[in-house]
């Protein structure tokens, strides 16, 4: 009668421990399992697949409005993403792609880089250009300033040293004015009526002496034999033009002239003319032919010789590499200045084009029963294990209530 009485009062307590322990652990357990529905032949049995798995689509779209309605808010994306974008951080990216871009260009191939390099270049210099200066020839004020720049510190300050003005001397009396040239100019100017012209204007207008020679004697026959002894006689005729070179100082009178040739000499009104007639003259070549110029000078540059250079230089430079800090940093504050301006506006397009909502619920949707479990358990093991350890908690108390109250009763 006592076994029977012990046994009656300590059942309750451990049958209501277990029975509430694995209820709460098999209640849990079907939240997630089974996975897939389980059927048998065409009937599927209740409660397959599991709570989650069977309205894991709903879940999805809760978790979607959860996440975009209460975490990351319109408001909250903005602070986030000022905290992203900070001055210094964007500095530091900025430097870095800068970087990034100057070790790429650095380790590419030579040819590779200037061609690319060669091919910007001619199109510059052969198309965009041209273009652009026949329509900045067409304004008044066009290199105004640099033609005067031009004018006042080049051509008015020019000056042949005693070396230049000796050369173009030598080739002026060598090329330009030789013996025979100036002898052929002679027959030239030497015609009849030439001659007949001056004969008459010395016998008017000579008086004295030399109106007596001129009239008695007459400039007509002597200009008639200088002519014919020019035709016939070349070679004397060129030896004594040659020997009057010489004996004249015509050379050393050139050499003195050439030297003292300088727009400084000239009254300030003259000099002032010459400026605009040489910014006039420069406006006008280049309206008219500047075109052709600017594109037959880019046809005879190897651009692709010079692209190579300028990335061998680029290679080596320090000031390039010194010179990203100050670009990123300028970048980075103009960026800042319009993320404050404009950043409320661009989050506003942004989400939109982000679509987060169907992104959080595609990926909750492809995420397997098994993996989902794994997740939520892995975020609220110790919370589930502790409803499952109140559940046989609960349960021994009941029982052991149930055995109290049959203590009692006996």
């Amino acid at each position: 009668m006592l076994s029977i009485s012990w046994i009656n009062l300590i059942v309750p307590p451990i049958a209501g421990g277990v029975i509430g322990y694995f209820t709460n652990d098999l209640a849990i357990s079907m939240l997630f399992k089974p996975y897939r529905p389980v059927k048998i032949g065409d009937y599927q049995l209740p409660f397959t697949p599991g709570l989650i798995p069977r309205n894991q689509e709903r879940l999805a779209r809760r978790i979607s409005d959860a996440i975009l309605g209460s975490l990351l808010t319109p408001e909250e994306l903005e602070n986030l993403a000022r905290r992203l974008l900070q001055t210094e951080r964007v500095k530091a990216a900025i430097f870095w792609l800068l970087e990034l871009t100057l070790e790429q260009v650095k380790s590419q191939t030579e040819q590779r880089s200037a061609q690319v390099l060669a091919n910007i270049l001619r199109d510059l210099f052969g198309q965009s250009l041209p273009r652009l200066v026949k329509v900045w020839a067409r304004r008044n004020d066009f290199l105004e300033t640099q033609l005067n720049q031009i004018f006042d510190q080049v051509l008015v300050e020019l000056q042949f040293s005693e070396d230049q003005a000796g050369k173009l001397a030598d080739w002026l009396l060598q090329v330009v004015l030789p013996p025979d040239r100036l002898r052929i100019a002679l027959i030239d100017f030497l015609t009849d009526r030439n001659i007949e012209i001056l004969d008459e204007r010395l016998r008017e207008k000579t008086s004295g002496t030399y109106w007596i020679l001129a009239n008695l004697f007459g400039a007509r026959n002597t200009l008639l034999r200088l002519r014919d002894y020019c035709v016939h006689e070349r070679e004397e005729c060129n030896q004594r033009l040659g020997d009057l070179i010489i004996a004249l100082g015509i050379r050393e009178r050139l050499l003195e002239s050439l030297q003292n040739i300088t727009l400084q000499s000239l009254p300030t009104a003259t000099t002032r003319q010459l400026r605009v007639l040489f910014q006039h003259s420069v406006r006008d070549y280049i309206q008219r032919q500047g075109l052709q110029f600017v594109q037959g000078f880019s046809q005879t540059v190897d651009w692709d010789h010079m692209a190579l250079t300028i990335l061998n230089r680029l290679k080596s430079s320090t000031t390039l590499t010194q010179s990203l800090v100050v670009v990123s940093e300028d970048l980075a504050l103009v960026l800042e200045r319009y993320l404050e301006r404009d950043l409320e506006l661009i989050v506003e397009k942004a989400i939109p084009i982000l679509d987060l909502d169907t992104v959080i619920m595609e990926r909750v949707k492809a995420t397997s029963p098994e993996n989902l479990e794994a997740a939520i358990q892995g975020i609220v093991k110790t919370e589930l294990q502790a409803i499952v350890n109140l559940g046989g908690v609960l349960g021994f108390l009941i029982g052991l209530g149930q055995t109290l109250f049959l203590a009692w009763q006996g």
